[in-house]
């Protein structure tokens, strides 16, 4: 079998996820990471034995990798020399300068939210839209909110049919770990509606969506409400059975444990996650309920991992492994061990 190789651009939060999740692919070939210096995150890995290739993007200074022992491949350039597709998930703004080189190489490119949609030929969602990107060079994955939030919308529209949606974001302030957004103790609006609802209608136009979201000061993960208005009346039981069935959904309840994110967080950890990550949304039985013809629920969104499997899906889609969604939302699930 002929593996589908692959490189990624920038080894911070997301990218050195996206090579984990690359080599636990079968089909799939990680040859490399690229990143600019040598991050507590390229020392940790050097200290693992270096199991991933380095290279280094333009402007990096190699005597620094040098002084540390940390060994060095080749450029940015003999990366993208050597793979089919690339992951980049450098920091917004950069992968839409990356794609010059991508281009002249002929190299598809996957990017990560903090890009423009413009960058791509498709905004992509593995379960939501997996067929628009079939052979299309350029793909730009949702951000991780609206990777999880469409998760479940889309489930419950598969299932029974979903005609609008109003959401609600709590979202964590930053990634752990971060500084640059200070210490707070305040909450903070954004103008309506969130780009989070506005995306989910490019990704499925035929709901209407709007919503608010708020930035707590927290960073173990954001929470989402969503209030959902069924092409028919969606009862609790019909919403719980969909949300059961979906493997990247993990349907808890309070009296387990799951009073909110740092359960999760504190959870995955003890599942012994690398990171504590976890790539599946959480999401509350105790928070569905009916209002009127509507229904409400709540779920939590592990923002460091949860766009992982969507973009493994888009490799998948980009470069035609699987002709279907569901058949390459499968794999991917079993080579990460998903729903398992």
């Amino acid at each position: 079998m002929n593996k589908i190789k692959v490189g990624v651009a920038g080894y911070g939060t997301i990218g050195q996820r996206l090579a984990d999740g690359v080599a636990l692919q079968e089909d799939m070939e990680l040859v490399g990471v690229a990143d600019l210096a040598p991050t507590l995150a390229l020392r940790a890995l050097y200290e693992k034995g270096m199991p991933y290739s380095l290279y280094l993007v333009d402007g990096a200074r190699k005597e620094q990798f040098d002084a540390l022992g940390i060994p060095v491949t080749g450029t940015f350039s003999d990366l993208v020399d050597g793979v089919d597709v690339m992951l980049d998930s450098s920091p917004g703004g950069v992968g839409a300068k990356n794609k010059e080189l991508y281009e002249q190489k002929g190299v598809k490119a996957i990017f990560q939210g903090g890009e423009k949609n413009s960058v791509a030929d498709v905004f992509f969602h593995g379960y939501a839209n997996y067929e628009k990107g079939l052979g299309k060079d350029y793909l730009k994955l949702t951000s991780c909110n609206t990777t999880g939030l469409i998760r479940a919308v889309d489930c419950l529209d598969r299932s029974c049919g979903v005609q609008k949606v109003a959401i609600t974001i709590i979202r964590r302030v930053a990634d752990p770990g971060d500084y640059h957004r200070g210490l707070t103790n305040a909450l903070q609006m954004d103008k309506a509606p969130s780009h989070q609802a506005l995306d989910l209608m490019t990704i499925m136009p035929h709901i209407n969506a709007t919503g608010i979201l708020v930035h707590t000061p927290v960073t173990h993960g954001h929470i989402i409400t969503v209030l959902a208005t069924g092409k028919q009346k969606i009862t609790k039981e019909m919403a719980l059975e969909a949300f059961r069935k979906h493997p990247r959904i993990r349907v808890v309840n309070i009296d387990e444990g799951f009073q909110g994110n740092a359960s999760f967080f504190k959870y995955a950890r003890d599942l012994g996650n690398p990171r504590g990550d976890m790539y599946e949304i959480g999401l509350w039985e105790d928070s569905i309920v009916e209002s009127g013809d509507d229904i409400m629920f709540a779920i939590h969104i592990p923002q460091e991992s949860v766009t992982i499997p969507e973009t493994i899906d888009g490799i998948r889609a980009a470069c035609r492994m699987q002709d279907t969604g569901a058949g390459a939302t499968e794999k991917t699930n079993e080579y990460l061990h998903i729903g398992s």
